[in-house]
């Protein structure tokens, strides 16, 4: 566990004003409650939106705590581990009353299993959602574990539209947006910030022979499978290699699914996913749904297009025909995958309005419009 400054030898911060003559200042001491740490093994896309978050906020000039289940890692703000992956949801409480003490804003950052935070912490709270599980809990948890999975999705949307009913939510997209008003969350409590990308380093060059790549967790709802299946029929038509990138509990059961042609990589440096985005010809995502789907951004931000499912979340990070293709099934997926796999004019196409759509999310965007949101939600909280 990082080891830090004990909390009796740092400065104290000021605290908000409670006139209420007076609009108080935006919050400075922060603290995100979530699952991962982003040097965790399991970690994706929330995490790192996360740690860009703690890391935008506390350069300018804001006290960041990350409250988290471990391993966590030692950063420019505060991390501080609750205890393991899923004991920490029953010790977060006690942690922050602990280890954190204090602060201006509480971030829960619920991704399926809520911590309940506004039943205990008195003081402004504001809720970060990238995505609703309603339809992943069944996969999950499925057969004689059905049971559990009505109880996760009920405690989830209970969460989300009771346990939050006096507080902001920041969703990463209009499909969470959507998900979020299907479960009886009011319009007006939810605003959207969207993830942003990294400015790509140079370009590596494109591979001379076909070449096609899917990052990600190796998870059911990720659906893997169901890629490698669909290269059964694209193979003998495109030849050339596909990568998979990540790991996961379902590596095992997947190399044993893989034919010819079929790469694991295991997880990556970023400085490898950049060159293997840049060199791909194209970025292919099965999943059954996404909050945004960051990984959409960053290959497009490398010119490198994307084939998705027409699911919530792909269906803002994809424009259909432009910046890649939505498939409305597995065959319309297939032969969008051999279509583009011929054409590397339309591919160079749709590359180029990637990118181009890609410029306009940025982390530092990001930022401050999630500061913007967080000073919403300490104005507008009543004690």
């Amino acid at each position: 566990m990082p080891q830090h400054v004990p909390p009796a030898l740092r400065p104290p911060l000021p605290r908000v004003s409670q006139h209420s003559s007076a609009l108080p200042p935006p919050p400075r001491r922060i603290v995100f409650l979530a699952h991962r740490d982003l040097d965790n093994p399991a970690a994706g896309g929330s995490e790192l939106l996360v740690d860009r978050l703690a890391d935008g906020l506390t350069r300018l000039g804001h006290e960041v705590t990350l409250l988290c289940g471990g391993p966590a890692s030692y950063r420019d703000y505060r991390v501080v581990s609750a205890g393991g992956e899923f004991g920490h949801y029953l010790r977060a409480r006690s942690a922050f009353a602990r280890q954190v003490g204090d602060c201006d804003l509480l971030v829960e950052v619920c991704n399926g299993m809520p911590y309940l935070a506004p039943l205990w912490h008195r003081g402004p709270t504001l809720c970060l959602v990238n995505h609703v599980h309603t339809d992943l809990w069944k996969m999950r948890f499925g057969g004689p574990l059905a049971p559990a999975a009505r109880i996760g999705r009920r405690l989830e949307h209970w969460a989300l539209s009771g346990a939050q009913q006096r507080n902001l939510l920041v969703a990463v997209s209009p499909s969470t947006a959507h998900a979020l008003r299907a479960i009886g969350v009011e319009r007006d409590r939810i605003r959207v910030v969207h993830n942003g990308v990294e400015e790509p380093g140079p370009r590596a060059d494109r591979s001379p022979d076909p070449l096609f790549v899917a990052v990600g967790r190796l998870v059911e709802y990720k659906r893997i499978d169901l890629l490698l299946r669909l290269w059964e029929r694209v193979r003998p038509v495109t030849g050339g290699r596909l990568l998979i990138v990540g790991d996961g509990p379902e590596r095992e059961r997947l190399e044993q699914l893989a034919g010819p042609g079929v790469e694991f990589t295991g997880h990556v440096s970023e400085a490898e996913k950049h060159r293997l985005l840049c060199e791909a010809w194209l970025l292919l995502h099965p999943s059954a749904v996404e909050g945004w789907g960051l990984v959409v951004t960053e290959a497009a931000a490398r010119q490198t297009p994307s084939i998705a499912f027409d699911v919530p979340g792909l269906r803002d990070s994809v424009v259909d025909g432009e910046t890649g293709v939505l498939a409305q099934g597995e065959s319309s997926f297939a032969a969008a995958w051999c279509t583009l796999a011929l054409s590397g004019h339309r591919r160079e196409l749709m590359g180029k309005a990637a990118r181009d759509r890609a410029a306009s999310y940025r982390w530092d965007r990001t930022v401050r419009q999630f500061r913007a949101v967080a000073a919403e939600a300490v104005r507008g909280w009543v004690p």
